[in-house]
């Protein structure tokens, strides 16, 4: 169905590398290239959701950072339970929860940095919308989530990667599909993010607080085979709109990706639905810059 309505980056993202004077990588895993084809609404209708995501990225780039030769590999697994309700609280919109909890493993070099564990909870009531209807079937699907990350992940300050973030974020976002012809539809998902501070940085400081940001994830797709296999192109948009804050003073570190690769979407049958996505970054700044392969399973129980 969707999400991680996550989630994501996993790489939780490189606390503040190499504990440098100047805060970088400090925004949180968010939602990037975990969802893509069909994303305005639940595949199969009302009920209980489980969806399994695994999702690898490779970085051999730490744009704006002086750092040799890096290598940053992240695996996240994410775990998601979508309840979607029948009931309509206000005209054609019905309610749901959406609760991600992340697993993230971690290995880089030229830090010794091997680390694993749960990442941040991500807890998020919604509204669905029915699909807004025309002659020869639907022309749009919608969704409001009020999507939050808790921080509840593992953190240790003297290390620069964590699966945790050490603050709270609220992402809410807006997801849609729209039918373009019999067998092409088109998806985005769009995210706005503030982050709260964070009281133990990995740099020393007394706190810091990541910018506010925005990001998006968007995909087009055409039914191959009917209602079995749909294969497409997918991608992601993250930009920091407002300046990190370091102990009051603001910090010039706003980060910035975009990416974009093949999709591929395999409807086993009604109730189960399997997703492929890959994806190149490119347009990088302050942030590390690599490629990204995800796995999505989802079973309407």
């Amino acid at each position: 169905m969707r999400h991680f309505s996550l989630c994501l980056l996993g790489c939780v993202l490189l606390g503040v590398l190499l504990a440098m004077p100047a805060a970088a990588y400090n925004q949180p895993s968010v939602n990037l290239g975990f969802t893509s084809f069909l994303d305005g609404g639940p595949p199969a209708g009302p009920g209980l959701y489980l969806t399994e995501y695994v999702q690898f990225y490779s970085a051999d780039k730490l744009r704006d950072l002086p750092v040799p030769d890096p290598d940053v590999d992240v695996t996240v697994s994410l775990t998601q339970l979508i309840y979607q309700s029948p009931t309509e609280v206000l005209p054609g919109a019905r309610w749901g929860l959406d609760v991600i909890l992340p697993t993230v493993f971690i290995d880089s070099s030229p830090l010794p940095e091997t680390d694993y564990g749960f990442g941040d909870l991500l807890v998020g009531p919604y509204l669905q919308w029915d699909p807004i209807m025309g002659k020869k079937g639907p022309l749009m699907l919608n969704r409001v989530e009020l999507q939050t990350i808790f921080p509840t992940g593992k953190y240790d300050d003297t290390k620069p990667l964590n699966p945790g973030s050490n603050h709270f974020s609220f992402n809410p976002y807006w997801a849609s599909t729209v039918f373009l012809g019999p067998r092409v539809t088109a998806s985005w998902r769009l995210h706005y993010l503030w982050n709260d501070k964070n009281d133990d940085p990995v740099i020393g400081a007394r706190y810091v607080k990541p910018g506010q940001a925005w990001h998006a994830n968007f995909a087009a797709c055409y039914e191959v085979i009917p209602k079995r296999l749909r294969i497409g192109i997918n991608g992601y948009y993250f930009d920091q709109i407002t300046h990190t804050e370091v102990d009051g003073s603001s910090i010039n570190d706003d980060e910035k990706v975009f990416a974009i690769g093949p999709g591929v979407v395999w409807h086993i049958n009604r109730e189960m639905h399997l997703f492929l996505n890959a994806f190149r970054e490119s347009s990088v700044e302050n942030r590390p810059e690599g490629d990204r392969v995800n796995f999505r399973f989802v079973w309407h129980l």
